[in-house]
């Protein structure tokens, strides 16, 4: 009898202890691209995700070189997640590499893409007049009339429009949408999107998620806009490179910077003293660095002007640790970060209206469309 049991008993606990791991295997095996979408994927899809981020935290996207192993990655993956409009210029070429046939998932499909060129900065010094007004008139409204239809016919399988493109160039459009908190909605809509595809068994709670976290944004926004409304509006911000357009629309600031989209950039010695006198005529009271740019090139201006560096600003990746391991963390810290350095309480307040404007706009019922429009498309 004694043995009988004893093999009774360790059958029964090598099947218990063989749970987590068949837990683990039924979950849907997530690539992301890089940091910000694995949080965003890690929200939506909670417990019944499994997120593997190419670039991590505190990596630069603009310049990460995939290995094999990352294209094995991609071959095990369920469904394979990244931003679009060029951020990964290496992404094409690593999907075909692995031989991914699941699922796509566009992130930016959808949004209302800010034009960058090399007048960026004259983009920059026109927000006053027509930035954040012009977001919220077409911003998300257009991507109510279009952007789930669009994500519907191409979003999943959108990669192969941007075959012919090598390196890491963004093109004409920036990339860098999830600096705009109303933006990044349309982010969480195709994650949700993408994860009922590749498991709609869970459909329910992925919407679930998603509407929590949409939830959740909307306050982050508000707290922000409350910190950002007592920067003026005069002020001028400086960073290692081109990445806070669509911040600086979103809460009607200023940005400028030493180079373009591509942390891969040096800035020529024409273009670092022009942004010298550009400091001085505009009385620039501090510096940022970037947490994954090359920080010399912000030091080197602190150095020649004479400014302090107030901070450290995230714009392409998370921090490994701390408030701004969290996307919402992130958007949360730049914001304190810029309330502490630049906010003079009590000043003739520009964002007045801005503020008003996006209290009137119900961002969160904007996304009931989409629910519903999941409730007509099966996955």
């Amino acid at each position: 009898m004694m043995p009988s049991s004893l093999s009774r008993w360790l059958v029964g606990a090598g099947t218990l202890l063989a749970l987590p791991a068949a837990m683990a295997a039924e979950r849907v095996n997530v690539v992301t691209s890089f940091s910000i979408l694995a949080d965003m994927v890690e929200n939506v899809g909670g417990e019944h995700v499994e997120v593997t981020s190419l670039v991590g935290a505190d990596g630069d996207a603009h310049v990460f070189s995939p290995s094999p192993g990352d294209a094995r990655s991609l071959a095990q993956a369920d469904l394979v997640v990244f931003n679009g409009l060029l951020f990964e210029g290496w992404m094409e070429r690593l999907i075909d590499a692995s031989d991914y046939n699941g699922p796509l998932v566009t992130a930016a499909e959808g949004i209302n893409a800010r034009a960058f060129s090399p007048q960026a900065e004259d983009e920059h010094s026109e927000h006053d007049e027509h930035g954040h007004d012009e977001h919220d008139e077409h911003g998300h409204d257009e991507h109510d009339e279009h952007g789930h239809e669009e994500h519907d016919e191409h979003g999943h399988e959108g990669h192969d429009e941007h075959d012919d493109h090598e390196g890491h160039a963004h093109g004409n459009e920036d990339p860098h949408a999830w600096q705009d908190m109303q933006q990044a909605q349309v982010y969480v809509a195709n994650i949700r999107d993408g994860l009922i595809e590749a498991d709609s068994d869970n459909a329910d709670t992925y919407r679930a998620n998603a509407e929590r976290y949409l939830e959740e944004m909307a306050a982050v926004d508000s707290e922000m806009r409350d910190l950002l409304s007592e920067i003026p509006a005069s002020t001028t911000i400086i960073t290692g490179h081109d990445s806070f357009g669509y911040f600086a629309n979103a809460y009607g600031l200023r940005f400028l910077s030493p180079v373009g989209l591509s942390t891969e950039a040096d800035p020529s010695a024409a273009s670092i003293a022009a942004l010298v006198d550009v400091i001085e005529e505009q009385d620039v009271q501090a510096l940022f660095h970037e947490n994954m740019t090359n920080q010399s090139i912000i030091t080197q201006l602190a150095e020649e002007t004479g400014l302090p560096i107030a901070g450290t600003l995230y714009a392409d990746a998370l921090a490994s640790e701390g408030e701004a391991s969290t996307y919402l963390g992130m958007m949360r810290h730049n914001a304190e970060v810029l309330n502490a350095a630049l906010a003079q309480p009590g000043h003739d307040d520009h964002h007045a209206s801005d503020h008003d404007d996006h209290d009137d706009h119900d961002d969160h019922d904007d996304h009931d469309d989409h629910d519903d429009h999941d409730d007509q498309h099966d996955h």
